[in-house]
C-alpha cells in the first residue's frame, strides 16, 4: 500500500511515493496559478517515475502555503461579522484594532461589541444580550456578509455564550458560517479574536482550495481520502480544513523539518531548508519542530496560535549576488522559479547564488563552463557571505551549546558548506522534496488547551488525566488509531494571578493513520 506526499510550493509543487519507510520516487512540478493543474503533473510524473499501480494509494497528504500566502498577499478573503461578547468590560479596544489598515479594510471592519462574557472562574460577567445578536443577524443579512466570527471573553472555561450567540446567527441567517474562538486560539483575548476573525476571512477560500485538490485527485484516477497538513506537522481531514484554514499556515516550513527527520533518523537537529527565494530554519526537538513560545505574526496581525519557531531569510538558488562597492551581497531579491532561464550557468545574465555554488565546485547543474569567467575574489567573498548568512541563522535556532547536526534540505541546499562553525552538516537522500515527504509521514494529532479550576477535591492529576482523555478522543475522532496514540507534550503551568487554584493545561497527542475517517 502507497501513501503520497504533496508539498504545494511558491515555486514547485513536490510529490513523493512512500512506501512504509521507503521513499520509491520523489519529483518537482512548477506551482501553477490555479494549483490543481500543478498538483495533477506532479501526481502524475510520481506515479510514473515510481511505477505503482494507483488504485493502490491508501492516502494523499498535502501540504500547502496557500492560506498564509492569501494574508501575506492580501487576496482571496471575504468580509466578516466580528462580534465580542465582553461588555460592559471589554469595551477599550474595538476588535481588530492592532491590523495592519489595509487588512481591516478588506474584511471589512465590521466590529461589534455586546454584552456577555466570564470571569476567569467561569461565572458570569454579564448575561448574554440575545436581542442585539438578533439585531447584528439583520446587519449581516443587509451587508450580505460572507460568515461571522463569536469571540467571547473567558470561553476556554466556558463556551455557553458562544455557542448560543452561533445558534442565534444560524437562526436567522441560514447558512451563515459562524467561526468560534474557542476552537481556534489559546489564551489571550485579542490574539484569540484575530485568529477567529482570519479563520472565518478565509473559509470560501478554504473551501474552493479543498474542492481543487479533491478535483485533482479524481482526475488522476485516485479515489481515496485526502488530508492536509497543519502547522504543527501532523494531518487534518479535508473537511476540517474547510473549517480551519488557519491551522495548516506553517505547514510548509513544518513539512520540510520533518522529512529531514525521517530521511536522516535523528529526532533533535537544526533543519536548514533553502529553497529558490528563502531559507526557514528551525530545530528538531524529539522529531518534531519545537513550537513558538511567544505570539506569533501573521501578515501584521498577532495570533496565538501554534506555530513552529521557524524564522526565514531572504536566501535561496535564485538569490541575486550583487558585487557592490564596499562588499558583496547576496538576496533577498531572487529570480524564484525563473532560476533556470535566468541564472549565469543555465544561459541567462543574472548572476545568482546557484552560479556561486557551480562556480565553486558546489554542486554540478547547468554548463558550468559559461561561469569559468566568473572572478575567483567575486567566488570566494560569496561563498564567504553565504556561508556568513547560513551561520546567522543556525546558531540562532540553537538551544543549547550542545553540538546537534544541522540538516540540509531543500532544493536550494546546494548552497550548504559541509561544516557550519563546530556543526557537521548532514545532506540526506531526497533531500530536494524532504517537504513532500514530510507530508507523506504525517500523523494525525489532538489536543487540548484550556484552564481548569482546581478546587471541589478536582486535584491536578485528574485535571491532566482528563485534558489528556479529550486530546486522545479528538485525535481519534480526527481518524486516528487509538492503540498507536502517544503524548508528545504535556504542559501544566499554575496561573497565580488567578483565585481559585487555576492551572492551565496543554495536552497534545499523536499517532498513526488508519481511524474511521479513513
Amino acid at each position: 500500500m502507497y501513501r503520497v506526499g504533496i508539498d504545494v510550493g511558491g515555486t514547485n509543487t513536490d510529490a513523493v511515493v512512500l512506501e512504509g519507510k521507503t521513499v520509491l520516487a520523489g519529483v518537482k512540478a512548477s506551482t501553477t496559478e490555479d494549483v490543481t493543474s500543478g498538483v495533477i503533473e506532479a501526481l502524475e510524473k510520481v506515479i510514473e517515475a515510481s511505477g505503482i499501480d494507483r488504485t493502490r494509494i491508501v492516502a494523499v497528504m498535502i501540504g500547502t502555503t496557500h492560506f498564509t500566502n492569501a494574508v501575506i498577499e492580501r487576496r482571496h478573503m471575504d468580509e466578516v461579522a466580528a462580534i465580542r461578547l465582553s461588555l460592559p468590560s471589554g469595551a477599550g479596544l474595538p476588535p481588530m484594532v492592532d491590523w495592519p489598515d489595509d487588512l481591516r479594510e478588506i474584511v471589512g471592519n465590521h466590529g461589534y461589541q455586546v454584552k456577555g462574557g466570564y470571569e476567569f472562574d467561569g461565572r458570569e460577567l454579564s448575561p448574554l444580550d440575545e436581542d442585539a445578536i438578533v439585531r447584528i443577524a439583520g446587519e449581516i443579512r443587509s451587508k450580505g456578509l460572507k460568515a461571522a466570527a463569536v469571540t467571547c471573553v473567558f470561553s476556554g472555561i466556558n463556551d455557553a455564550m458562544e455557542l448560543r450567540a452561533k445558534e442565534i446567527l444560524q437562526q436567522h441567517c441560514p447558512g451563515l458560517p459562524v467561526v468560534m474562538s474557542k476552537d481556534i486560539g489559546r489564551h489571550g483575548l485579542l490574539a484569540r479574536e484575530s485568529a477567529a476573525i482570519m479563520n472565518a476571512s478565509l473559509l470560501s477560500l478554504a473551501d474552493r482550495t479543498v474542492a481543487a485538490f479533491g478535483k485533482a485527485l479524481v482526475a488522476a484516477g485516485i479515489p481515496c481520502p485526502f488530508y492536509i497538513t497543519q502547522n504543527d506537522g501532523t494531518l487534518m481531514a479535508a473537511d476540517v480544513v474547510r473549517a480551519f484554514p488557519v491551522l495548516t499556515f506553517a505547514s510548509g516550513p513544518t513539512n520540510s523539518m520533518r522529512g529531514a527527520a525521517f530521511l536522516t533518523g535523528l529526532k533533535d537537529a537544526v533543519v536548514v531548508d533553502i529553497g529558490g527565494t528563502t531559507s526557514d530554519v528551525g530545530s528538531l526537538s524529539h522529531g518534531f519542530p519545537r513550537q513558538a513560545s511567544t505570539t506569533v505574526d501573521i501578515g501584521g496581525v498577532r495570533t496565538n496560535f501554534r506555530m513552529p519557531d521557524v524564522f526565514s531569510i531572504g536566501l535561496g538558488g535564485g538569490s541575486l549576488v550583487v558585487n557592490g562597492d564596499t562588499a558583496i551581497t547576496v538576496g533577498p531579491k531572487s529570480v524564484g522559479y525563473r532560476v533556470r532561464q535566468e541564472a549565469m550557468c543555465f544561459g541567462g545574465t543574472t548572476l545568482t547564488a546557484t552560479d556561486i555554488a557551480v562556480a565553486a565546485g558546489k554542486a554540478e547543474i547547468g554548463d558550468s563552463a559559461l561561469v569559468t569567467k566568473l572572478d575567483k575574489r567575486l567566488i570566494d567573498a560569496a561563498v564567504a557571505k553565504i556561508n556568513a548568512m547560513l551561520e546567522a541563522c543556525v546558531e540562532r535556532s540553537r538551544i543549547s551549546s550542545t553540538p546537534v547536526p544541522v540538516i540540509a534540505v531543500g532544493g536550494g541546499s546546494i548552497l550548504m558548506p559541509d561544516r557550519i562553525g563546530d556543526l557537521q552538516v548532514i545532506m540526506p537522500e531526497n533531500f530536494a522534496v524532504a517537504n513532500a515527504v514530510g507530508a507523506a509521514i504525517a500523523q494525525i494529532s489532538g489536543e487540548t488547551d484550556r484552564v481548569f479550576s482546581l478546587v471541589d477535591g478536582r486535584t491536578r492529576e485528574s485535571a491532566l488525566a482528563e485534558a489528556e482523555a479529550e486530546a486522545r478522543e479528538k485525535a481519534i475522532a480526527a481518524g486516528a488509531l487509538a492503540e498507536t496514540l502517544e503524548v508528545i507534550e504535556r504542559e501544566d503551568t499554575p496561573l497565580a494571578y488567578l483565585p481559585g487554584n487555576a492551572t492551565r493545561i496543554h495536552v497534545k497527542v499523536v499517532g498513526e493513520m488508519g481511524g474511521h475517517h479513513a
